[in-house]
Order: C-alpha cells, then structure tokens, then sequence
C-alpha cells in the first residue's frame, strides 16, 4: 500500500506488514495501529488537493487511508456528514464559546460505524474473502451488513437479545445471517470469535482488526476540513469499546503529523454511569475492570471494552477529560438536541452532548471554549427510547 509502512503494536512495540488480514499482535496479542511514511504524504497530498477533489465521500482523503491504489471501496456514499455551528444550543448550555454538531447519523446505515465498516469491507475485497464477521451491540453490524451487501458480500452477525428491534431489522433487511446472543455483548464477541476462527470468515471486530480505526479517524479529517483547519478545543465523543474516540484522535494526529492542522484538540471521553470502565480506570488510575452493561444507551453499553489501549492514549496524549452520564441526563441531551438543532440522536449519540453540559456544569470545560459534540447515530434506529424521552420530558 502507497504511504503505509508498517503496523505496530501498541502494546510491546512489534510490527508487522500491514496485510489486509491484520489481527492482532501475535507476541503479546495487544491491538496494532497503521504506520504512515507522513513525509511523503505531505509532498504529495494538499489542501488545494482536496479543494478540488470534488468526492465528498470519506475516500477523498486516500493518502491517510490503508487501501491499495486500485481498490474500489462499497458504492454506498460513506462519510461527507454536516456540521452544523450551534449557537442557540451554546447559549443554552451558558457558553460564550462555539459550539458544533457533527451529524454522523446522516451516513447511509445512520450511524459513524459506517465508516469503519466501508474500511472493513474495502479490506476484505483486498483479502479475498466473501464472508465478513463481527460482534455488535447493534451499529457496527448494521453498518457492516449494509456496506457488504453493496460490495457483494455475505455478513454474519452476532448482537445480544437486548439490541433495539431497528437494527436488527437493519441486519435482516441487508441479507445478513444474524444470531441473537442470550447475553452480554462479551458473550457476542466470544461467539463471533469463536465462528471466525471455525469458518475462516474476515473479522470486523473492534480491537482485533486494526484497519476499522482507520476508517473511524475520516470523521476527524471532516471536521478539521469543515472549520477550514482551525481545530476546536475540545471534541466530544461517546465511548464504548474506545475504537471511535481512538479513531478521533488517530485522525487528528494524521493531520498534525502532514502539516494541515497547527495544533491539535482536547478529547472528551463520555460514558453512561452505568457502564463506564475505560473512564473509571482512567480517573482511578488503577486496572480496567469489567462493568455492568446498565444503561439504555445500548451502542456504548461496554462492559468489556475491546480497544482500551488506544482509547486510553487518546484521552491522556490529547490532556483530555472523562464524565459519566446518567440515562436521564442522555434522554435530555436528545430532547435538547431535537428542540435547538433539529438533530434526533440516538442515545449513545445524545450521550456526548450529555457530557458536554455535565463537563461545562462541573468546570472541566471552560463557558468560552470551542467545542465539536459528535452525534454517532440517528434515533430512528432507536424509536422505543426516543419515545421515552419525550414521555420523561
């Protein structure tokens, strides 16, 4: 692959060639990141580059993505989201600052995980494999079944019982074979685990394949392109196995590395009380601890994150901060993201807007900075919660 050089494992520092079939460090089995020949990525890739690239899609940033030259990625239009500058949503949040919505639900499955998904399936063509597998609490399988079934490929899929009826009939829409695990999303993942390694199929698992971060970090190229590269101070993301926040800042990174970005932000880690354990370990400074999986904000809703190292590198590299939110707090961050914005997010998504206010409230984000929320899904895949919303409002 042009510009690629290696990948490395985070953990233990071991590289590898960045084949398509990436999993994870066979020394010490922590997750591996893609390496960049960033010099040579700045001779040859601009800014007046993308000007003219008249591709809105997430695939006008190739240079930085791991894709062979002449792979041709899922037909879907993934990537190319709003943001939208919030001023009556700031002020009511008391800020004196800016503040913006970054509206991932627009992608074609309605959620961000599109975009790790289209990186998925781009490097399964690459692999030759006809069959793509993942774990999921709902999006990242959605996401998958859809960009597979428009490249031609079959998905098999495992999601706990608990998944909102909207995505799973999402997966079944999309030709997807999918089994309803009686369990945690841990208890998915083993399963999905468990049949790649029987069937042979190509893993779209978070923290196993290493190219979905990849993917996940376009959202970032966005907005700094969207803000004409003046970088906010704080991006806020809601946090389940940390493959998105990690994603976020990779992209960032990416940029500072070439030269397009002068500075780089401050990230705020979201998690919903009731399943936060990469925060807790974070604030605690201890070991990362299995969670209860207690809250209706089912696509962050984690007990055993699969991405802790990256996540955990993205908060503290970036000198960001962590809050939790109650269900009550993400079920009022989606009414006032609806009545200010116009914006119907699910609650994961409405979870970052939640940190945001709890983060302003408590005086870890100062009233005159500027911030990005990232809204990571659309509410109509999520319809049972966001009518509780409006009956708690």
């Amino acid at each position: 692959m042009k510009n690629v050089t290696t990948a490395r494992c985070v953990v233990c520092g071991a590289t590898f060639d960045p084949v398509p079939g990436l999993h994870n460090c066979t020394v010490c089995g922590g997750i591996l990141d893609i390496q960049y020949d960033y010099p040579a990525i700045a001779k040859e890739f601009t800014k007046e580059d993308l000007a003219a690239n008249p591709d809105t899609s997430m695939w006008r940033y190739r240079p930085l993505l791991p894709i062979e030259e002449g792979t041709v990625p899922p037909s879907l239009r993934v990537g190319g989201s709003p943001l939208y500058l919030a001023d009556r949503l700031a002020a009511e949040l008391g800020m004196t600052g800016s503040l913006w919505v970054k509206d991932d639900g627009q992608n074609p499955t309605a959620s961000l995980k599109d975009r790790a998904s289209a990186m998925a399936v781009a490097k399964a063509i690459e692999a030759g494999a006809d069959t793509i597998c993942c774990a999921s609490t709902g999006n990242a399988a959605s996401s998958l079944a859809g960009n597979a079934a428009a490249a031609g490929l079959k998905t098999v899929i495992f999601v706990p019982k608990r998944a909102p009826g909207g995505k799973v009939a999402q997966l079944r829409i999309f030709g997807a074979d999918v089994t309803l695990v009686d369990g945690s999303y841990e208890e998915a993942f083993q399963q999905s685990e468990a049949c790649i390694k029987e069937k042979g199929y190509y893993s779209r698992n978070a923290a196993i394949n290493p190219y979905l971060v990849e993917g996940k970090k376009t959202v970032a190229f966005e907005i700094a392109e969207q803000l004409n590269w003046q970088v906010p101070n704080y991006v806020a993301v809601s946090v389940g196995d940390g493959c998105t926040i990690a994603g976020v800042w990779k992209g960032f990174c990416d940029l500072f590395s070439i030269g397009f970005i002068e500075e780089l932000p401050k990230l705020i880690s979201v998690q919903a009380a009731g399943c936060c354990p990469l925060n807790t370990c974070i604030e605690t400074g201890g070991t990362l601890e299995p969670s209860e999986e207690n809250t209706l904000a089912d696509s962050i809703a984690v007990g055993v994150p699969r991405n802790p190292d990256k996540a955990f590198m993205a908060v503290t590299e970036s000198e960001g901060v962590t809050v939790n939110v109650t269900d009550e707090e993400i079920l009022a961050a989606m009414r006032l993201l609806g009545r200010t914005q116009g914006v119907f997010a699910e609650p994961a998504a409405a979870a970052a807007l939640a940190g945001v206010k709890k983060a302003l409230a408590d005086g870890k984000v100062p009233a005159d900075a500027s911030i990005v929320t990232i809204v990571t899904g659309n509410g109509l895949k999520d319809t049972a919660n966001g009518i509780k919303a409006t009956q708690e409002g």
